[in-house]
Order: C-alpha cells, then sequence, then structure tokens
C-alpha cells in the first residue's frame, strides 16, 4: 500500500492538527448528537455567536439562536432534518449571545454508523451577512438599474431587500422634489396612513435633532418629541401606527445636493446595530445612484420633451407624468381623473385672425388651464388645439365640478388684437381605475368622451361609458350599413296573419320590417328601427316598408290570393310629415292598390300630438281612404276624449295583456274593457300574441273579433305566406283595383 506521509503520525499530532484546524477557522462547527444536542463546537463557533462549548452542550443550536425574526418555517424544516438524520443546507437569520442578527449559510451532514443509523451531525455554519448586502442586494438593484426599471420599482427593491436582510427594520425611501418637498418612492411595510401624512411635508422642518455619536444618520424617538416640533407633530400618528424610533439619512448627489431621505423605523426604542448601519451605507449608495440616474433622465426629457409655445408638457412628458400619478394612485388607493379638452373652432380663428392669433389663443388657454390647477394636478398640450389635465385624487362628482369650472375660467374673454374673443371648449372625461388602468387608454376613452360632448353641442362636457362606447361604435357601423341596405333594397318583409276568430277566416297580414345582413346576421327589429329613429333614418324606413308592402300586395292580386288588407306601423316622426298624406297617395297609385286595402298602425302619441303636424295628417290620409289602427292600446297615453274624436278604425290590443289572460284577473278585467270600448266606439278589436288555445277561448268569450299570434301563424316570407294561404284559401272581400 502506497504511503501518502513518508512517516505515519502519531494519534495525539493527528489530533491536535485537527483541533487547530476546526478551531482557527472563521467558520462555526457544531457537532450534535443523534438527538440534535450539541456535544462539540470549535472556536470560530465561540467568536462568531459568543458561546462556548461548555454553554452549548447538551443544548439544541437551533433553540440558542433563534430570536424574533428568524424564520420559523425554515427553523421547522432544520429540526424536521435533524430529528431524521438527513443532511441538508439552509440559509437562516439567527442571532449572537448579545441580540445582534446575522445570517448565516448552515452545511449539515449525517455521520451513520455501519448499520445507517445517524449518531451525530456535522454543522458548518458560514456567516454571510456581508455577502447578502453587498452581492445579493446590490447585484439586484444595480441589474434593475441597468434594464432601465422604473425608479419606483427600484426604490421598492431596495426596501424589500433591506427588509428581508433585516426584519426587524422598516424602511421608507423619500424623494424631494423641485418644491423642496418629500415624497415617498418605498415603503411597502410602513402603515399607509403615515406615509399618506408624511407625503408633501417640507425637508427642511424634519432637521432639528442632534445627530447620533458616530453616525451619519439621526435618530427620533417619537415620545420624546415636543408637540411644537416637526416630529412631534406626527408623535401621535406614529405611535398609533406602532412605529417608536426613527433612524433617518439625507440621499445626496455625488456633488452633494440633497435628493430624498432614507429612513429605518423600529417598533422598539432602540439605536441602530453595525447591521443596519452596513445596510444603510450600502442602501444610501444604491439610492443616489438610482435618484441622480433619473434626475439626468428628467433633464433629457425637459430638454426633449417639452412644448415650446405654451410651456405645458408636450405628449411625451404629460404621459411619464400620468403615469408617475398612476403609480400613486394604485399605491393610496386613491382615484384619479383625466380631462381632454378640445377647443371649439380654433381653426376658425386661424382662418380669420392667422396662426400668431391662434398661437397666441394656445398660450392663453395653457396659462389658464394651469391657473386651474391644483397642488398634485398635472396639465399638459398634446397637439394643436388639444390640452390634457389629470386630477388627482378626483372621483366623478369632483371631476365634473372641476371640469365645469376650467371650462368656465376658459370662457372668459380674451382681446387677440382689436377683437374680443371667448374661447369655449369641450371636454372628456375618464376615471381611473373605472375607466382603464394605463395612460393610454384613459386618454383613448377621454377623447372618446370628448367627441360626445361635440357631438351634443358646443361647450359641453361627456363623462365617458363603456357601454355607451360600445354600443356606439357598433351603431356607426350598423347605421352605415342600414343605410346601404334602405339604398339597395336589401331588407326584407316577413307577414303575420290576423285571423277572425269565428271562423280562423283571414281578416288581414301586418308587414313587418326585417333585416338579415352578411355581417351583423340577423338584426333585431328593436335593434335597427330605434337605431333609424335615433339618426333619422326612420321616414326612409317607414317608406321602403309601405312602398315594398303595397307592392307585394298587387302581386298577390294578379295571383288572385284574397288577402283583405296589410298593416304597417308607422313611426310618429313619419307621420308628423307634412308631405306624409301626399306620398301616401302617390305610393298607392304607383302601385294599383286602393286606399281601404291599407292599414297604418300609429301610437296612441300621435293621437295627443296637436302640435307638430299629425293630428291634421290623421284626418288628411283618413280622408283618402286609408284606415288606420291604434298600436298598443292601453299601455301608451289613453284618452277616450280623443278616442272617439279620431278617424281610428282598429285598436290593437297590447300582448302584455294578452300573455296573462290566463293566470291574471286583472289582465283579464283589462283585455274586456278595451274590447267593450272599441265594440261601444264601432271599432275592430285585433289582439296581438296570441300563442295559447286558452288565450284564445278567453279573448272570445270576451267578444274579440280577430287575432294575430303564433298560434295561428308566424311572420313569414311573402313566398311562405303564399303558400299558407294555398293550403287553405281564406274567405274574405277585397278591394280590388
Amino acid at each position: 500500500m502506497n504511503k501518502i506521509f513518508s512517516a505515519p503520525a502519531s494519534f495525539e499530532a493527528e489530533h491536535s492538527l485537527l483541533s487547530l484546524a476546526a478551531n482557527e477557522t472563521d467558520t462555526a462547527i457544531v457537532i450534535t448528537d443523534n438527538l440534535g444536542k450539541a456535544i462539540y463546537v470549535n472556536d470560530g463557533f465561540t467568536r462568531m455567536l459568543g458561546y462556548t462549548s461548555a454553554e452549548m452542550w447538551g443544548k439544541l443550536p437551533s433553540a440558542m439562536v433563534c430570536g424574533p425574526y428568524t424564520d420559523t418555517e425554515t427553523l421547522q424544516r432544520i429540526r424536521q432534518h435533524v430529528s431524521s438524520g438527513e443532511s441538508f443546507r439552509a440559509e437562516i437569520l439567527i442571532y449572537d449571545r448579545w441580540g445582534k442578527p446575522l445570517w448565516i449559510s448552515a452545511v449539515v451532514n449525517a455521520v451513520k454508523s455501519e448499520q445507517g443509523e445517524c449518531t451525530a451531525m456535522v454543522g458548518v455554519w458560514t456567516d454571510i451577512t456581508n455577502t447578502k448586502m453587498h452581492e445579493v442586494l446590490q447585484h439586484k438593484v444595480l441589474h434593475a438599474l441597468v434594464r432601465e426599471a422604473p425608479i419606483l420599482g427600484v426604490m421598492r427593491l431596495i426596501c424589500t431587500e433591506v427588509e428581508r436582510i433585516a426584519p426587524e427594520v422598516m424602511i421608507s425611501i423619500r424623494r424631494l422634489d423641485e418644491y423642496k418637498r418629500l415624497w415617498t418612492l418605498g415603503a411597502p411595510s410602513l402603515p399607509a396612513d403615515y406615509v399618506k401624512a408624511m407625503d408633501g411635508l417640507m425637508l427642511g422642518h424634519a432637521i432639528e435633532d442632534c445627530e447620533i455619536p458616530g453616525l451619519e444618520g439621526q435618530l427620533v424617538i417619537f415620545a420624546e418629541q415636543t408637540p411644537d416640533s416637526f416630529w412631534g407633530r406626527q408623535k401621535d400618528l406614529a405611535q398609533e401606527c406602532g412605529l417608536v424610533t426613527c433612524w433617518w439619512h439625507v440621499i445626496r448627489s455625488s456633488d452633494g445636493c440633497t435628493l430624498g431621505t432614507l429612513a429605518f423605523y423600529y417598533r422598539e426604542t432602540r439605536g441602530p446595530d453595525n447591521l443596519h448601519r452596513h445596510l444603510a451605507d450600502v442602501s444610501l449608495n444604491l439610492c443616489s445612484l438610482a435618484l441622480e440616474r433619473e434626475a439626468s433622465k428628467e433633464n433629457i426629457r425637459r430638454l426633449a420633451y417639452y412644448d415650446g409655445l405654451t410651456g405645458l408638457p408636450n405628449r411625451s412628458a404629460l404621459v411619464a407624468r400620468i403615469e408617475s400619478l398612476l403609480a400613486e394612485a394604485t399605491r393610496e388607493g386613491c382615484a384619479l381623473a383625466l380631462l381632454f379638452i378640445d377647443l371649439d373652432r380654433f381653426k376658425q380663428v386661424n382662418d380669420s385672425f392667422g396662426h400668431p392669433a391662434g398661437d397666441t389663443l394656445l398660450c392663453e388657454v395653457a396659462r389658464r388651464v394651469k391657473e386651474c390647477l391644483g397642488k398634485f394636478d398635472v396639465a399638459g398640450r398634446l397637439s394643436g388645439d388639444e390640452f390634457v389635465v389629470a386630477l388627482m385624487p378626483c372621483d366623478a362628482g369632483k371631476a365634473v365640478a372641476r371640469c365645469e369650472s376650467i371650462m368656465a375660467k376658459l370662457n372668459g374673454p380674451f382681446t387677440i388684437g382689436p377683437t374680443i374673443v371667448t374661447p369655449t371648449a369641450s371636454v372628456g372625461i375618464a376615471l381611473f381605475p373605472q375607466h382603464g388602468d394605463s395612460v393610454h387608454t384613459l386618454l383613448l376613452h377621454a377623447d372618446m368622451a370628448m367627441y360626445h360632448a361635440k357631438s351634443k353641442g358646443r361647450h359641453r362636457y361627456s363623462m365617458f361609458n363603456p357601454e355607451l362606447n360600445r354600443i356606439s361604435q357598433e351603431n356607426l357601423k350598423l347605421e352605415r350599413a342600414l343605410r346601404e341596405a334602405l339604398h339597395n333594397d336589401q331588407l326584407q318583409l316577413h307577414y303575420q296573419p290576423q285571423v277572425r276568430l269565428e271562423d280562423e277566416s283571414l281578416h288581414g297580414v301586418e308587414a313587418l320590417a326585417r333585416w338579415h345582413h352578411p355581417d351583423f346576421g340577423m338584426v333585431p327589429p328593436e335593434r335597427f328601427v330605434t337605431l333609424a329613429e335615433e339618426r333619422g333614418m326612420i321616414a326612409d324606413l317607414d317608406h321602403w316598408v309601405i312602398h315594398a308592402a303595397c307592392g307585394q300586395l298587387r302581386k298577390w292580386r294578379c295571383l288572385g290570393l284574397a288577402i283583405p288588407h296589410v298593416s304597417v306601423n308607422v313611426s310618429p316622426t313619419t307621420f308628423s310629415d307634412q308631405a306624409f298624406p301626399g306620398w301616401i297617395a302617390r305610393t298607392l297609385a304607383e302601385n294599383g292598390v286602393c286606399a281601404a286595402d291599407l292599414m297604418l298602425e300609429v301610437t296612441e302619441g300621435v293621437l295627443l300630438d296637436t302640435v307638430s303636424g299629425a293630428f291634421a295628417n290623421l284626418n288628411a290620409v283618413r280622408d283618402l281612404g286609408v284606415r288606420l289602427s291604434v298600436d298598443d292600446f292601453g299601455t301608451g297615453y289613453s284618452s277616450l276624449s280623443y278616442l272617439y274624436r279620431m278617424p281610428v278604425a282598429e285598436l290593437k290590443l297590447d300582448k302584455s295583456f294578452v300573455r296573462e289572460l290566463e293566470y291574471n284577473e286583472s289582465a283579464r278585467a283589462l283585455s274586456s274593457a278595451v274590447i267593450s270600448i272599441g265594440a261601444s266606439l264601432r271599432l275592430a278589436i285585433v289582439a296581438e300574441g296570441v300563442e295559447s288555445d286558452a288565450q284564445r277561448r278567453t279573448l272570445q268569450a270576451q267578444g274579440c273579433k280577430v287575432a294575430q299570434g303564433y298560434l295561428f301563424a308566424r311572420p313569414m316570407e311573402a313566398d311562405k305566406l303564399t303558400a299558407w294561404l294555398t293550403c287553405s284559401p281564406p274567405p274574405a272581400s277585397v278591394c280590388r283595383s
């Protein structure tokens, strides 16, 4: 066997060398028995933690070195490994004999017998406190800076890492603005009420306390502060939040300028220990580096992104500032309002007085907008005559009030040369977080709201409404499609039979407009009819339906089909047109249909309209021989005094009454009353929406003569109605042209 050494060492010499190696190392070595109790610690253990071998004998090391902020989950895992006799590695915060915290990396190996049983555990503990501070903290923050992470993210990272290394500390980092006010950039563990109270305070008010000997920072014990001092004014709130001591520093740039403050807060009366001092040194350097970098970026933005005409931030700077406000609003849980301001008729100023006059007006508008800003508000010029104002904190009610105030301010007279101009503006309002969580989304929605305000008239404001906007966008597309459909004759008519209950013969048919679009599919009538009313197309739609229905009736007559009449619903708007009776006469003549073949259905409101011309048109149409029907009778402005004097031939019992006939006594009483009214006035009664035989029997028992509904037939295309009639031709008398 080859020998490593030229001569074997004695047992005593070998033991001496091993003891020397174990005791002179900087790491702590601890050996425990199979129960986890210490049977040996080296001198390095004593130097690191202060406990001698005699003091550790028979003790559980984990119980001796744990402290108030030792992670209990990690400690539990370590004890499970020890009890199971398993080797493991762990990083954990522990405390020395005098209560000083330090981070260690522990590598523990199990010593096992030939039978595989654990007989001892050998642990090697290494102090990694400085590694945590320098390699971990610095590496993470510098990496974030290289990646151009936002300043708020960098500062929160510093806070998080410091508090992870020293859990007894709550850290805050504040930035100094141009007005010497402090604003929190990071304070993840401090109570929100305290953070909010500290924001916006002047830095000079805090420089009152004496410095701690040997330290650059200043120590504040809240209980000792006088009520008239800066910290004394914060005393009650600090104590309510459980804050007892604050150790704070001024963050300075490389040339000595003040950039902000760094503060360590404690929940007990104490000063900083060496660990905290090291953490403060490292953090101050990192904060200074991050804030200087941010100041340089801000200076570049100021040179490159401010509007040269008005002095307001332009789009890029405005977006950056609003993003900062959004981050602050998110952190504080408050609302923010975005106002999109567009001058009315600005082009007329340029065209009438020249562009220099327009520039003068823009500068005056910018000045007036800035006068309306609060301490935390931001304003900027997007482009042309568009301005944006961000208000924080600001809910919906305040946003409207502030908007009205700004509009009133802008509306004051302004002299351009010899001419007095009174500017007006249209404003759109979007709220954070209701209407979006990003600058671009809020700008888009405020812009949409502004255009909505302009569409209602100048010098107005509008609050963004997601549903209204969605409907507006869809209706815009639908409007174009409907105009095209009316122009190109792309709508269809379906016809629903009206039958006489006594023998189920045909009384007439009602023409109902239907629209199937290749992209939108089958568009419900209530959708496109309402759209036609809103967008001024209802008269065109009514004309198309009447013309198409009369043309179809002529085709049926040519086929020898007995169709007594066709009913068409006409809107009040169409009926109010003075030219409507003449158009009806021409349409009847063009299609060779006699007037009695056409029934026009109107709502009860038309009967009461004595202003728009509808009343006169009722008589004019009646004089042509066209019969009139009151649609949905009983649901509107029913008036018997008007009804008996109006030239109507028919009442249509609304389907809302018919639907409840079987189980609602009140519905039966109302339907009976309507039928009796019709009979007394010698008017035909048509019940709509009949779907069951029980409804039919009830109506017939009450004296109703005519009904329509799914019980008899659904609305159908003309050719299908032809087939339906051919299968069971109804007896009827018709007026032939």
